[in-house]
């Protein structure tokens, strides 16, 4: 492999003893770090990690207490430090002492400076971490790559009156250096990677400790938050026990911390023992928060959770491997929450999230799920619907065929075999004897559409690759094995089959001909089908009855696959959902009200009263026999169902009687409507509004009292329609109205949206420069997935020149996947769809 971002490895670290004293009002901080390494081979050269930092001195001891004094050698294009001592150290130990300083940047990665307003309008600041991927060189010295595994000592300096945590419990704690400051010393972490290191500071206040076993669990947040981190809490201390069992192991560390930052760039950070989070991914009031608002923390809270036995304790060698880290976080995280909550079907919900892998994986500009990484943005480019959704969509599917507890009991030896040290993807297929199985699954792209055709006696099943365009699937792609599950009715009677698909083709003999057939049973196989128009009417006909939610949901969402590849007509698929008037599970809603919300994307202007009129026809049967208000013995369930549809109702249903009911609870006490009703509500009245419901949507939104509040009036705000309301948010996207770790979503809605598309991109193409240097990268990769929205043939042009001509670079395949679906949408709006 290329040495271009990899490390010799001819120095080792085992152990970093880190001493750092940031200044907030400065944003600036002072370090100190004496690393214990092994040198292999005599060099007079030590090379690591870092950039944006002022070495001030290096110093080499070794085991006699004899020291070479070093000079540095920055590399910045490299982010690298190249340490040069006028000998050659010797082969053995030694210690290098190195004295840096930093800044408290604003880009929310390294070491990184946050904002918050009290209740006073006060200002505060605090400052955080963020090393994934790598980003621990930009706070202090290192061998920022995942397989220099160490131990890390580390002690803060800060204000007497600030808090501090770090991963590990604090060890001893002592005024000063000077007045005004104490220092915290943290005991040992565990070996670790470089990039699970983590440092918060600020005026934070902790939750009661709750005991898993030896384990403090507490969540951590700004001052008056507390309130609202019960569930949080509640999730945490669930998951820590389920994992432990799961497992068959231990938590690693000595106590587990979550924190809550006002400013961060991801959903959360599964620091060992200090798991960092957006606010909206933990703090949430359970009674004021639709059924998605707490789906979503007790989804992330249980997926960092996991990551400390997968991807902590044990961690993938290269970046190659971080689908070892985040897939199986991912899958974890669903057998986590549906075991503490049944009640939310998670796995039927985790459908949603694997269609989105599919379409992504669709692409002909897709990648397998472990794929060759050098350059570090490529790195960061992994964080995607492969990595995390189609991982985890690939565990679901073997873990079923293999049985859940055999592929338990190969977790657990995988688990013990490699913890406290580094693995590959094969260490994981040796340990559940599934190697000849998952090569093509992460190995190859994309994935099979299975044909299903009704010959007499029996059935055909083809498989071929799924595209979206032409030119990449058909006989001549790759070959999976694909465990399949059907379930048939044939001779009165309903039987289920399972098999494994090895061939392009194989007949399935049945006793007569079926009623009907459902392939993939259960709805837990990474793939398509597309069944005969003949099985497909048939199936059709009794779905309601015959089909679980899962399977209608994959029903319905494989046949507008279909359509969006054209190979289905539309009116096919729209006569198809006129099956569903009477559907009662959300997830095959989300699937009609995606594809719908597509169409107004792709369709020309004139067709829209159209379709707004067929979403009508689709929803209002249901919307009659839910009402607005929750009913007796109703779940969490058909209460966020009930905000769904009249949120798809007030918007692609464009209904001036629902618009109007919304403004009148928009205007109303917020605390007597139910919270998913309250939720679309304000989406609506952002759609429908005007002047007055703007200025009324931003003043609750910078005084929201919760982050879920907060983030329903943010949308609110992208969804009005006048132009001088469109400026005026654009303009809020790069005036520090909206956060930077908001603001990039933000005009992602506004991209997609047919209303502020023509507005959004011109502003985008005279403010990119600008927004690249304040957004923080990873939402400044996502923001352009905004394009996918342009859907005009001018548009994909100007589009296409504009980033020919920037040189744009995401890393990865990220801009060639968005440019793809651009190119679909646009390939569909060529075809000049018609509703009706």
């Amino acid at each position: 492999m290329s040495d271009a971002y990899r490390l010799p490895r001819t120095v080792v670290p085992s152990r970093y003893e880190l001493t750092l004293a940031p200044d907030l009002t400065s944003a600036t901080y002072t370090g100190d770090e004496t690393i214990a390494v092994t040198v292999h081979e005599p060099t007079a050269e030590v090379v690591l990690n870092a950039v944006e930092l002022q070495i001030r001195s290096v110093t080499a001891r070794d085991e006699r207490g004899r020291s070479l004094a070093g000079s540095v050698r920055l590399e910045p294009e490299r982010e690298r430090a190249r340490f040069v001592f006028p000998e050659a150290l010797a082969a053995g130990s030694w210690r290098l002492q190195v004295v840096f300083e930093g800044i408290l940047n604003d880009k929310l990665r390294g070491f990184y400076r946050s904002r918050y307003v009290d209740a006073d309008g006060v200002e505060h600041r605090l400052a955080s971490t963020q090393f994934e991927a790598v980003d621990a060189r930009r706070a202090f010295p290192c061998w920022d790559e995942p397989s220099f595994k160490a131990v890390f000592a580390s002690t803060l300096v800060i204000d007497e009156r600030l808090t501090a945590v770090s991963n590990t419990r604090i060890a001893a704690e002592r005024p000063g250096p000077g007045p005004g400051k104490k220092t915290l010393q943290f005991a040992d972490t565990i070996v670790m990677s470089t990039y699970l290191v983590a440092f918060v500071v600020g005026e934070l206040e902790a939750t009661e400790p709750v005991l898993v076993g030896p384990t403090p669990v507490r969540i951590w947040c700004v001052p008056g938050k507390q309130p609202i981190a019960r569930f949080g809490q509640a999730v945490a201390t669930f998951s820590l026990e389920f994992f432990e069992q799961y497992y068959g192991m231990p938590y690693p560390g000595d106590k587990l911390d979550f924190l809550a930052i006002p400013d961060f760039a991801s959903g959360a950070m599964e620091n060992l023992g200090a798991i960092t989070f957006r606010e909206t991914a933990l703090l949430v009031d359970e009674k004021a928060a639709t059924h998605n608002e707490l789906e979503r923390v007790a989804d992330v809270v249980a997926h960092e959770v996991a990551h400390m036995w997968f991807g902590d304790l044990v961690t993938m060698s290269w970046w190659n491997g971080i689908w070892l880290n985040e897939a199986f976080a991912t899958f974890m995280e669903m057998l986590c929450v549906d075991a503490w909550k049944p009640e939310w079907q998670r796995w039927v919900t985790f459908g949603v999230s694997r269609a989105a892998a599919l379409a992504l994986d669709g692409l002909q500009n897709t990648r397998s799920i472990e794929v060759p990484v050098t350059a570090p943005k490529d790195a960061e480019a992994m964080f995607d619907a492969l990595t995390y959704e189609k991982g985890a969509s690939v565990l679901r599917m073997l873990e079923q065929h293999l049985g859940a507890d055999v592929f338990r009991d190969g977790i657990r030896r995988y688990l013990h075999k490699h913890k406290y040290a580094n693995s590959e993807t094969r260490d994981l297929w040796e340990a559940l004897g599934a190697a000849d199985v998952m090569e093509e699954w992460i190995f190859s792209p994309g994935y099979p559409v299975i044909g299903v055709t009704a010959e007499a006696g029996g059935l055909v099943l083809s498989q071929q690759r799924f595209t979206y365009l032409p030119g990449e699937g058909g006989a001549a792609g790759p070959r999976w094995q694909v465990p399949i599950t059907l379930k048939l009715e044939a001779e009165g009677a309903v039987h289920t089959r399972k098999l494994l698909l090895t061939r392009a083709e194989e007949r399935l003999e049945l006793p007569g001909v079926p009623a009907w057939v459902i392939v993939n049973a259960g709805g837990d196989g990474y793939y398509r089908v597309r069944y005969s128009p003949a099985l497909l009417g048939k199936l059709a006909t009794r779905a309601a009855s015959v089909a679980s939610p899962i399977e209608r949901f994959n029903l319905v969402n494989d046949a507008w696959a279909s359509a969006v590849a054209g190979v289905m007509p539309l009116g096919e698929y729209v006569d198809l959902t006129a099956r569903f008037r009477e559907e009662t599970d959300r997830n095959v809603w989300s699937a009609l009200i995606g594809a719908f919300a597509y169409l107004k994307r792709v369709l020309d202007d004139a067709e829209i009263p159209r379709l707004e009129a067929l979403v009508r026809d689709r929803i209002v049967p249901m919307v009659a026999r839910l009402g607005w208000a929750p009913r007796a013995g109703e779940n969490e369930l058909q209460r966020q169902l009930r905000g769904d549809l009249l949120g798809a109702l007030g918007t692609l249903g464009n209904d001036p009687a629902v618009q109007a009911r919304a403004r009148e609870l928009f205007r109303g006490d917020p605390t007597l409507v139910e919270p998913s009703v309250l939720s679309a509500a304000i989406a609506i009245t952002g759609f429908a509004g005007g002047p007055a419901e703007y200025d009324e949507a931003y003043g609750r939104f910078k005084g929201a009292k919760t982050p879920q509040e907060e983030q329903r009036y943010l949308y609110a705000l992208a969804g009005f329609r006048q132009p001088e309301l469109l400026a005026a948010t654009l303009e809020r996207t790069i005036n520090g109205d909206f956060r930077t770790q908001d603001a990039p979503f933000v005009l992602r809605s506004l991209l997609v949206s047919v209303y502020a598309r023509e507005r959004a991109w011109p502003f985008v193409k005279a403010h990119w420069q600008e927004m690249a240097a304040k957004y923080p990268a990873s939402a400044y990769r996502r923001m352009w997935e905004g394009i996918m929205g342009l859907a005009r043939p001018a548009l994909e042009r100007d589009v296409q020149e504009f980033f020919r001509a920037t040189g744009i670079d995401l890393g990865g395949k990220k801009l060639a996947q968005y440019l793809e679906h651009l190119r679909i949408a646009v390939a569909f709006h060529e075809r000049r769809p018609r509703i009706g």
